[in-house]
């Protein structure tokens, strides 16, 4: 409940929230690119990877990670508003208030569900903003995307079969939850029709993945320059180990995260298959 008294009241600094920072990853990527730095995110994300967990407590520790991440987003990205906010205490004081910069409830956000690999992280996003936000002001909506591949295996692009648009998008936050940023090739395409093929300029794009490669970086940030990327973790596993010793993207053009057939080294296998236990 919001203070409507007019009595004036101190705000305590001790509540200030302007000194909050991201805890993220030194890199030379540029300064869109947030990379999370955080032990406890970084141990549920290895045990996600491991080849010894399956379902059920796949999908758990996915929406876990994705609830982080989301939060990361919310943290950095969204905009704040001055508020004073009463506690169950003010029946006995009228000093019973809270006052800070919170998250701006009427923030505007569109989440792309990419099926089908994204259909869980989507949904956590959404149900967490629902319970952060204004509801009526969160909406998600539906991409039906595949990966195409060549004779060798290899991505040569992303084939967009459907989707389920629900409303304007301008001026909005436009969040892309999909947990393996390998290639690219689906998250431009999917940015590309939410800038270009649709009417409205949308707000801040914002990709969130769990993992990412340098690859996929360079994809997204040469495509997109003002997209923000967000992610748990880093993977450039078949880079030369002299490489592996320097700051990452100080030698981007010699990094690699990816595997003859574009899978992500170290990875964590094929996270559309393992989240809804599919063998295709």
């Amino acid at each position: 409940m919001e203070q409507t008294s007019g009595t004036r009241l101190m705000n305590d600094i001790a509540h200030d929230l302007e000194g909050w920072q991201l805890s993220e990853l030194d890199h030379c990527y540029g300064r869109n690119v947030h990379i999370l730095n955080d032990p406890y995110y970084a141990t549920m994300l290895a045990s996600l990877c491991s080849p010894e967990t399956g379902q059920p407590m796949f999908n758990r520790l996915l929406r876990r990670l994705y609830e982080g991440l989301c939060r990361a987003v919310m943290n950095n990205e969204f905009p704040r508003k001055s508020r004073r906010v009463r506690t169950r205490m003010a029946a006995t004081t009228e000093r019973a208030v809270v006052g800070a910069d919170f998250l701006d409830p009427e923030t505007e956000v569109i989440v792309v569900d990419i099926v089908r690999a994204g259909i869980l992280p989507a949904m956590t996003c959404y149900d967490l903003l629902n319970e952060s936000l204004n509801p009526a002001r969160i909406r998600q909506d539906h991409l039906v995307m595949e990966r195409q591949t060549d004779e060798t295996g290899a991505v040569i692009g992303a084939h967009m079969s459907g989707t389920k648009v629900g409303g304007p998008i301008g001026g909005r936050h436009v969040l892309f939850p999909d947990p393996m940023g390998a290639t690219g090739s689906s998250l431009c395409q999917a940015i590309e029709y939410y800038t270009n093929a649709l009417d409205g300029t949308p707000g801040p794009i914002i990709t969130m993945n769990l993992i990412v490669t340098p690859q996929y970086v360079r994809a997204i940030t040469t495509a997109f320059p003002n997209a923000k990327l967000y992610a748990l973790r880093l993977d450039r596993g078949l880079s030369a180990p002299d490489v592996l010793a320097t700051k990452p993207g100080e030698r981007w053009n010699e990094e690699t995260g990816l595997n003859a057939n574009d899978y992500i080294v170290p990875g964590g296998g094929g996270f559309g298959e393992l989240i809804n236990n599919a063998l295709v």
